[in-house]
Order: structure tokens, then C-alpha cells, then sequence
């Protein structure tokens, strides 16, 4: 987590449990909370004028803001990283959550993409948000590799895993590719793949390309790096973007600059861009990451806040993710256990399948 903002420092013990009770308030219902509402929860008998005082101090701090001249109170951005870095009081899953998620993985012998896809449709109807679950990479070894031409302009080139999956990718061959060079390209390829998973091939291939490449046909050297690379940037079969819920961040969503900031973050959904970067939110730290409205580089223009936990396989290697995205008023005392339960025992599926 990160460090309190100055601002803390700043406030008494009136102030905080003013500025907490103002949080939890607009956590709870989404609306702004008044004085008249604080002083029937405060733990000492204030007025509301003193409390109305207290709310402008904590709005001059930038910690809560005003949506209206006549309206109570809402928190920043500030003040909502603030109240969860260092007030809010994370406890363990509950045994009602913990059941659901248990049910929903354990003892279960479905492949890990088709569970992965049911975590994510439980993981949104516990949270009320929309999930993430990035799927693992496909990481078996390699065991043949053979070029197959089609034409003058299209081949194909097709994989086939320890694991007994077979994968075939069509791409456009370097010109003046005969049947001799693609064969000698398998060879070799071959020769070096055994044991080593597609991720590890980029690497292998240009060490030995490079302190081979005399030994080989220059085309055939060609085909290698064309063909490989192309299979390598097809996104669909090494890893996986899972989204489900979308339909719980528009229920919570009334506004028309609400509804185009979800459009926006369906949009960026819908593309799967930067999966990758999914993942860099996960790695970026220990267990679980909090990220609210702009902090989430991935999907700032929505304005949502994620919840992010990595998972790893038996090697204690991150290959995945699992998160939940909503709007900035997520209930993170229950949602941040949750996914950090589920991530561990997603990991440890994956780990005593392996």
C-alpha cells in the first residue's frame, strides 16, 4: 500500500472519524452524506453546525467534495485512497464467501480455461461488479514443429504440444520459399525444440540462428523467423481476458457521463488491449492492489476502481490475474479478500494440475 497523503497528518480525532463516517456512508448508499445524517452516527454529541465546519476543513484538504452547493458531502479520489490505505479495516473472507468460491473450484475436473470462466461469472455475482480473470499462458513443450505451403503466398505452420494440443497458424512465407527450404526449417527447429515451451522459443531460436547460421539455408533461416514470429503475436491462444457482470456497472450507473464513462471501459473490454498490462497491475506489488478512478493506468477514462491479485503456478511464477472492476464505491472491506482468496486458490488449482 501507499504511504498516508500529508493530509493525515493535518487532521484530529473529530476530523477522522467525521471524514470516515462520510466515506463509509457514500460506500454504503452512493449518495452524498449530510450533517444532520453524522450527527446520529458520531460517538460524541456535536452539532451540525460544527460538523458542517469540520466537512469544509476536510473539503479544503481536497479529502471530500461537494456535488452540489446544497448537498452533503462525497470523498475525492484523495480522500478514498486515503480511507483505504489507512483506515479501512481489511478482515479475512467471510465463511459464506469462502464456501461460495470453494464450491465453485475445488474437486472440480473441468480444463482450467472453462473453471477460470466460472470463477469469473461467481466472482461478479459476489461482488455486484464486473470481473477480470486473465487466463494463464499455454506453457507445454513443444514437441514437432513442421511447415506446410499452400500456395505461393500463404503457408502454414503447425505445433504440436506435449500436452497432445495441436495449434495451426497461416502466414505469408518470404518470397522464393521451395519445399526443400521449409523442410529444412522443421529440421531445424526440431532439432532445438524439445523441452522448451513456445515463450522460451523466441529466445533459443535467434541464439541458434545466430552461431548456426552457416549451417543453415539462408530461406530456411528466413522461414524460421517468419513463421515463428507469426504464431508468437497471435494473442488468442497464449492468454485470455475473461469479462462478466458488465450488465452490474450499468445498474449502478444513472447518469449520462456515467453511462459514457462504462461505454468507454466496455470499449477498451471489448478490444482486450493491453492485456499485458492487466497483468503489470498485478505484479506491481505483494497480494492484493487497490486502484481508484485515474490510478488504474488501464482503464482511467472510466473512472471505475480495480481490484487486482495476481496468482502463480507451482514455481511460484505469475501467469495470471484475477480482478473486479466497479465504480469508485466498490465495498473494499469485502471485496478485497475475496479476490485475494480466490487468487490463492486459483493458483493452487493450477499448481496440483501441473
Amino acid at each position: 500500500m501507499t504511504q498516508k497523503p500529508p493530509q493525515y497528518a493535518e487532521m484530529n480525532e473529530r476530523s477522522r472519524e467525521v471524514f470516515r463516517c462520510v466515506v463509509e456512508g457514500y460506500l454504503e448508499t452512493g449518495a452524498p452524506v449530510g450533517s444532520r445524517t453524522l450527527t446520529r452516527s458520531l460517538s460524541e454529541q456535536v452539532s451540525a453546525a460544527t460538523i458542517r465546519n469540520v466537512m469544509q476543513d476536510l473539503e479544503h484538504l481536497g479529502l471530500l467534495g461537494s456535488p452540489h452547493v446544497s448537498a452533503g458531502r462525497v470523498p475525492t479520489q484523495i480522500g478514498l485512497r486515503m480511507f483505504v490505505d489507512g483506515i479501512l479495516e481489511v478482515g479475512d473472507v467471510t465463511g459464506e464467501d469462502r464456501q461460495t468460491i470453494d464450491q465453485t473450484i475445488g474437486n472440480n475436473q473441468q480444463d482450467v480455461t472453462t473453471l477460470l470462466d466460472r470463477v469469473g461469472s461467481v466472482l461478479s455475482g459476489m461482488t455486484r461488479g464486473a470481473s477480470l480473470v486473465l487466463t494463464p499462458k499455454q506453457e507445454a513443450p513443444i514437441k514437432h514443429i513442421d511447415f506446410v505451403s499452400l500456395s505461393r503466398e500463404r503457408a502454414l505452420v503447425v505445433l504440436v504440444f506435449a500436452d497432445g494440443r495441436v495449434e495451426n497458424r497461416l502466414f505469408s512465407p518470404p518470397e522464393g520459399q521451395t519445399p526443400s527450404s521449409m523442410r529444412e526449417a522443421a529440421n531445424f527447429l526440431n532439432a532445438i525444440a524439445e523441452g522448451h515451451t513456445l515463450s522460451e522459443m523466441g529466445a533459443v531460436i535467434k541464439r541458434e540462428i545466430a552461431a548456426r547460421r552457416s549451417e543453415i539455408d539462408s530461406l530456411a533461416a528466413e522461414l524460421v523467423e517468419s513463421g515463428f514470429a507469426t504464431w508468437e503475436n497471435e494473442g488468442e491462444n497464449t492468454e485470455r481476458l475473461i469479462v462478466r457482470g458488465r450488465g452490474n456497472l450499468l445498474s449502478e450507473h444513472e447518469t449520462e457521463a456515467d453511462l459514457d464513462r462504462i461505454r468507454t471501459l466496455f470499449d477498451d473490454l471489448e478490444r482486450k488491449r493491453d492485456i499485458a498490462q492487466f497483468l503489470e497491475l498485478a505484479e506491481g506489488g505483494d497480494g492484493v492492489r487497490i486502484f481508484i478512478g485515474s490510478e488504474n493506468k488501464l482503464f482511467s477514462l472510466s473512472g471505475s476502481s480495480l481490484v487486482v491479485s495476481p496468482y502463480m503456478n507451482a514455481d511460484q511464477k505469475i501467469i495470471g490475474a484475477v480482478g473486479v472492476i466497479g465504480p469508485t464505491r466498490l465495498n473494499y472491506g469485502r471485496i478485497v479478500p475475496i479476490v485475494n482468496y480466490t487468487a490463492q486458490l486459483v493458483g493452487k488449482m493450477i499448481a496440483d494440475r501441473t
